[in-house]
């Protein structure tokens, strides 16, 4: 048991694509939530077209410490609907986009939401007041020069900001265009009506994962020209798999910055992730020594897995599936309520790996692939993340 075939890294995939069972492993839903909300602006066909927005803007923005009790808050004379700030030895006035206003408006106390609602004269009474017997604080801005100068952010004085290009760049190094002019690439697409995953689908504005908007940016890319075998379904053909992660930032404080990693055996058109395994996350959150923590840590970890070998994966499914731990109903009962699944889970457990195996579940492979199959069928979030937890707990422990 091993890799397939292995292809070069730039050479076409099998005509058609690869069967691939698709029921099995956890669903995740992330990618194909960025794609579901992202207009087509925020939407780029390759990382080289991505990087040179994110990395303009970044050349084109300045960061400074202010003191809250000094920022002066007025409506613009040619637009009486639109706030401009005034701060501290700034030349012209900046315009606070809708994050940076949210941002202000949580620092004084002030609910954004109701501000908004109001005429920009009232609102900025509102705010200025606010900022004026507010306890005064140091914050960090964030401006941009767009033919306008744009306020993009206020943080804390230690806010630890990684640009945005930097993690493009970072995922550059291993993924080249994100084209397929390496490895790493936007996914091809599941056909559902014959189970077959083709991996070169074009890249449109329809099916790109590559996303970024002037307040965050996320990437997906696949290894999916290179298949795993790790091990055999049910009818002999070999069961396979794909490497994939997905990235994300936040310039301006909207989100942490993370990364995660994982084996999937398809994607679907709606950016779905289907036959998820090993799924690996970091996350960093922006304080003082993010930058720090992201060269060391998270950039780096994302080049091992990009360049790392399958077979610690591989191994661990073997060893999951030949780890027998139930030969009779009673031994699988047992072993499910043991693990803190009631009778009727249990018994759900034990069909849905009659029904899609073709036997009952004996080893740990067989109880995970019920378990999360089990787990799709939940409506509640929580409880769908809670089972697949377990699955995947269960799964770590295969010694």
């Amino acid at each position: 048991m091993g890799v397939v075939e292995v292809l070069d890294p730039v050479a076409p995939a099998r005509a058609g694509g690869w069967k691939v069972d698709a029921s099995r492993g956890e669903r995740n839903g992330r990618v194909s939530s960025e794609w579901f909300n992202r207009p087509d602006d925020e939407r780029y066909l390759s990382l080289d077209d991505l990087w040179a927005n994110v990395k303009g803007r970044s050349e084109r923005s300045r960061s400074r410490v202010v003191q809250t009790a000094d920022i002066r808050v007025e409506a613009a004379r040619d637009n009486p609907e639109r706030l401009h700030l005034m701060l501290p030895k700034a030349h012209e006035p900046v315009a606070p986009t809708h994050w940076a206003f949210g941002q202000l408006a949580s620092i004084v106390g002030a609910p954004a939401s109701y501000l908004r609602q109001l005429p920009a004269p009232l609102a900025g009474i509102n705010l200025q007041y606010g900022l004026t017997n507010h306890r005064a604080e140091q914050v960090k801005t964030f401006e941009t020069e767009d033919g306008r100068t744009e306020l993009r952010a206020v943080t804390g004085p230690d806010y630890g900001r990684i640009h945005d290009f930097e993690l493009v760049e970072a995922v550059q190094r291993i993924a080249g265009n994100g084209t397929g002019d390496t490895r790493w690439k936007v996914p091809g697409v599941l056909d559902w009506s014959t189970g077959v995953y083709n991996p070169d689908v074009e890249i449109s504005r329809d099916t790109t994962t590559l996303y970024a908007s002037d307040r965050d940016v996320f990437l997906f890319l696949v290894d999916d020209r290179n298949p795993i075998e790790a091990g055999k379904l049910p009818d002999g053909s070999p069961d396979l798999y794909f490497r994939g992660f997905y990235c994300w930032n936040s310039e301006v404080g909207a989100k942490t910055l993370g990364m995660a990693s994982f084996y999937l055996r398809a994607v679907c058109q709606n950016r779905n992730l289907w036959g998820v395994e090993d799924f690996q996350e970091i996350r960093i959150r922006h304080s003082k020594y993010a930058a720090s923590r992201f060269a060391h840590e998270a950039a780096p970890a994302l080049t091992r897995f990009a360049n790392s070998s399958p077979q610690g994966f591989v191994n661990g499914i073997k060893a999951a599936r030949q780890q027998i731990v139930a030969r009779t109903d009673e031994d699988r009962d047992d072993f499910l309520r043991k693990r803190g699944f009631s009778k009727a889970e249990s018994g759900k457990i034990i069909e849905k790996v009659l029904m899609e195996e073709g036997h009952p579940p004996e080893s740990i492979f067989d109880f995970v692939q019920g378990i999360t199959r089990l787990a799709r069928d939940k409506t509640q979030q929580d409880a769908r993340l809670d089972m697949e937890g377990r699955a995947k707990k269960l799964l770590d422990r295969v010694g």
